[in-house]
Order: structure tokens, then sequence, then C-alpha cells
């Protein structure tokens, strides 16, 4: 991660749980309250803070210190819930506020900073606003990225761009919020932030690991992820106004198709597409109409000035008023069109199926694959179905089109959807031992081709029953072929089936092996044979 943490402006709630439990639950935080948490103090009073309460005491020892305190139970759901009204009062001041947690949330320094007058007095006029919004007292900070921000706002400090690592450098080790770390730390002899922040970063990860090397960071004045700036949503809906009104279908249907592929070509502007569309109109009485339409799948442009319409167009030659079961048409032409496209999701997030889009066009291809079977015979079309097996051609099972797609061997392929804990499938199937890992080979042969593998040496290379490998693999030559050269193998790995049935018993040893022109292959030797039984990608 490379630059400077953003400026970043951060509101802190001094003591929120216990302000949280008098905003929901009514205990009054003017008097010696503490929080508890799996029986230790998280947050306390400032009245029990008087008597000597601190966070991490055990609650037999705080209410050894303070007799007259009051307990509260840790709830981060009323924490939130109270904290809700604060986070809603510093949004309208300033935009995407991102919310830390209860009793903190932080935005981005540069706007306030800019159209309040300057970062101290956007620190302040936040501060008055929260304060005569929801009677809360509040403290901001801002410095270089999050974590400084935040602990500038315990001191109520705006620390200068560019200062915030000599900012931190002083701060104990404890403010990094890491008990066990910090404890550690100071048996070390490291006892303030820019002692930390000194060691070598590969040092810390090596003696620290991951989150002792976050911790660095940190204590470096480098943030770990920058703040989320909330885009505004961009607006998709498109208006077309009419000075004549349209009363008749025909200018309806133009007017459709006009308005629909500015729509489509606004969402595909930014990467979108829509499965529901909201068609409204306004007459020339001010009548308001309004439906959606639903469509399962992507709406292209087509689809879009299809169903616009055919709702103008019921909605034009609706009835006059007179007993029926068409709906009354309106009173006046329409002068305002508008779509709003609904159910907006990423362009890549829902793709056509084979046959192109869910519907007609599946119909049609079950259609014409039905009748090539007619015509030559079920056998004629085929699918893959992937199941369980030791092998990739263990693994498929072709399926005439329209039987029920059913794996020859139960299990998941290549431990797909396998759970990592028990190794078995979706459906409960247990694992397949002495099956390949993944990934899958790319082309699996129908039948296995005859080859010779011979070692530095040209000497063929043998296996013995004990999976002994003569030599390793130097040259692969598959039939009549020229030599090619091994630069990688892997294996053996053994495969002994059915050898309780003499008739099926099959016994072979299987490698990966790739070769100097890229090339991968699946080997296998069975009965002193080597054969190619499939290739990678």
């Amino acid at each position: 991660m490379t630059g400077a943490p953003a400026r970043t402006l951060l509101l802190w709630c001094p003591d929120w749980p216990v302000l949280a439990a008098e905003i929901v639950d009514g205990v009054p935080a003017t008097g010696p309250v503490a929080v508890l948490h799996a029986n230790r103090v998280v947050a306390c009073s400032e009245r029990a803070r008087a008597e000597g309460v601190r966070r991490g005491l055990r609650k037999r020892e705080a209410q050894g210190r303070c007799p007259q305190l009051t307990v509260v139970e840790y709830d981060p759901g009323r924490d939130a819930r109270a904290f809700e009204p604060v986070v809603a009062a510093v949004e309208e001041l300033v935009a995407g506020v991102e919310v830390v947690r209860p009793g903190a949330c932080a935005v981005a320094a540069r706007g306030p900073g800019r159209y309040l007058g300057g970062e101290e007095a956007a620190a302040e006029r936040i501060i008055e606003h929260v304060a005569q919004s929801c009677l809360v007292e509040s403290q901001v900070g801002i410095a270089d990225g999050v974590f400084a921000a935040g602990l500038a706002a315990r001191a109520g400090r705006v620390v200068a761009p560019g200062g915030t690592p000599e900012f931190l450098a002083g701060l104990p080790v404890e403010a990094l919020g890491r008990s066990a770390l910090a404890d550690l730390l100071r048996r070390l002899g490291v006892r303030t932030l820019g002692d930390f922040a000194a060691l070598p970063a590969g040092d810390v990860l090596a003696r620290f690991g991951f989150d002792g090397a976050l911790a660095h960071r940190l204590a470096a004045g480098r943030d770990h992820r920058p703040l989320a700036v909330r885009q505004p949503p961009a607006d998709l809906t498109v208006t077309a106004e009419h000075d004549e009104p349209i009363d008749r279908v025909d200018a309806a249907a133009f007017v459709a198709r006009a308005l629909a592929e500015r729509l489509h070509e606004r969402l595909a502007g930014h990467g979108l597409a829509c499965t529901r569309l909201g068609i409204e109109a306004v007459t020339e009485h001010g009548q308001e109409l309004h439906r959606v339409w639903r469509h399962d799948g992507l709406l292209t442009a087509a689809a879009i000035a299809d169903r616009v319409r055919w709702q103008l167009d019921g909605w034009l030659s609706g009835s006059n008023g007179r007993a029926g079961a068409r709906p009354a048409r309106p009173t006046a032409g329409i002068i305002r069109l508008r779509l709003i496209p609904d159910g907006v999701i990423a362009q890549a997030g829902l793709q056509a199926g084979l046959w192109g889009e869910t519907g007609e066009e599946r119909e049609r291809a079950h259609r014409a694959l039905s009748r090539v079977q007619g015509i030559l015979g079920p056998e004629a079309v085929v699918t893959a179905v992937l199941g369980g097996g030791r092998s990739p051609a263990d693994q498929v099972r072709l399926v005439p089109w329209g039987d029920e797609r059913v794996p020859a061997r139960p299990g998941p392929p290549a431990d797909a959807g396998a759970d990592p804990a028990t190794g078995r499938g979706a459906g409960g199937a247990p694992p397949w031992p002495g099956r390949l890992p993944a990934p899958a080979p790319a082309v699996v042969l129908p039948s296995p081709l005859a080859a010779t593998v011979h070692d530095a040496a040209g000497e063929p290379v043998v296996i013995s029953a004990r999976l002994a490998v003569s030599a390793p693999p130097a040259r692969l030559v598959v039939g009549t072929g020229q030599p090619a050269e091994i630069v990688g193998w892997a294996g053996p790995w053994p495969v002994d089936e059915r050898w309780w049935a003499p008739v099926e018993a099959r016994r072979r040893a299987r490698f990966q092996v790739s070769l100097a022109d890229g090339a991968a292959l699946l080997l296998a030797v069975e009965a002193g044979q080597w054969l190619v039984e499939a290739i990678y990608d």
C-alpha cells in the first residue's frame, strides 16, 4: 500500500455504552455506572472512574471499589440503535459518513474543511450541531488516517497535515487497543508507538505475526485500509416531455423505442442492466399512471421498447368509462413519460443461458434438439454429467438429452462442493480415496494413447510393485511420434480398484508431467504399459 492516508475527521462520543443505556433504558449516566461484558467492565461513567472503576476489572472488584455501582449488561444492538440519530445529525452537514463503531463515526475531512471554513471550523460546527440535535456531548479529532483521527478525538486535537507520525510517536503502546501485544512490547522494552514504529517491518511480521504487522503500520501512521467514501447513486431514470399530447398508439410506439434506447445506453454506460422496469406516465390533465414489468433475465433495448409499447397500448386503448373488463383510458393525452429501472444489477451478474435468455429461446432449443433425437436416435444428442470417481474418465457420464441427469458414481467431482472438514460432498456422499486433486484436465481422451517414458540415459522408466520409480522421467514418446522432453513430473498416485473381484480388478499408478513445449499430461502405468489419459490446459 502506497501513498499517505487521507485526512480524516472522526467524531467520538465518550463512554458511549453508558450513554446508550441512559438513552434506551433510562439508566442515569450521571451516577456510577459500569457496562459489563463477560463479567468484565468494558465502559464506565465519569462518576464510576472517580471511585476507582476501570476497564478490565471484574464485576466483584468493581463493586468492591464502588458499592453504589449500577451494573448494565453490554448490548451492541442497543448501542448501535442509540447512535443512529447521531450519525444522521452528522450526515446533515457532511456526506459519506462511515460508522467505525457505536460511539464513533468518521468522514473524509477534505470536503467539510472546504465548505465549512476550514478543518477546525468544521469540527466546531459538527460538535455544536450534534449537541443541539441529539443532546449528546462529543469530541472531534482530525489527522491523517482513521486510527490517528480516533486518538486525536480523545484529546480533541486537529493534527496538522503530515504531523501524524510525530503525534503518534509519543503515545504509549496501549493506544493500539491490543492488550496482549502491548504487554509483550513493554516486557521487550518497547513502550511508545514511536519505538514500535522504528522496528523493521520484516522483523515485526516474523516475531508478532500478521496482527502485529498491522499494528506496526498503525503505529507508523499508515492505515491498513482507506476510508470508504460513499458515492451518490447515479440517476438512471430517463424522462421524455412532449408538447403535443400522445393519444395514438402509433405515436406511442415511436416514443417508446427512442426512450428505451436512451435507458439502455445509460445503463450500459454504468455497466448495469435491469430485470424490472417501472413505467410512469402523466396526462395533460395531471392524471398519473404507473406500472412495473418484470422479466426473467436481462432487459435488452428491444425488450424495454416492447414493454413500454405494450403498456402505452394498454393505457391508450382502454375503455371510455363504460361497463366492461378493460380499464378506463386516460381522460387526456400523455405529456410526460418516464422509465425507471428496477432490479438493477451488474451486467456480469446475470448471464444469459447457453441458448439465449431464459424462456422462449430455451424452449426453442429443446424442441430443436428433441427433433434431432427423433431423426438420429436418442444417443445423437448427449450432455455431460459430472460425478464421483478416481480418474477424470470415471467422473463424466454422457446422458441423452431429456433423460434424468444422474451421475454414474455418487459424490462431487474433483472435490467440488466438498466439506473441507469431512471431505463429503454437498449431498453427504463420502470422498473418493485415491482421487486426483484439482484442477481437472481440460481434455479426457476417449481411449488412452500408448506411450513410452525414458530416463536421461535412454532406458525405459519402470515402476515396481512398491511404487518405486527406477529413474526420473526425462523423455516421452506418444505412439510413433517424436520424443518430447519432460521438464517436471509428480507422482506416482496408486489406484487399486475392486481387488475383491478378480475379473474387474484394476491396478495402476498415475503421473502428472509437464513438457518443454508447455503441455501438461496425465499419464498412467498399468501392467507395465505407459498410457496418456488426459491433457491439461
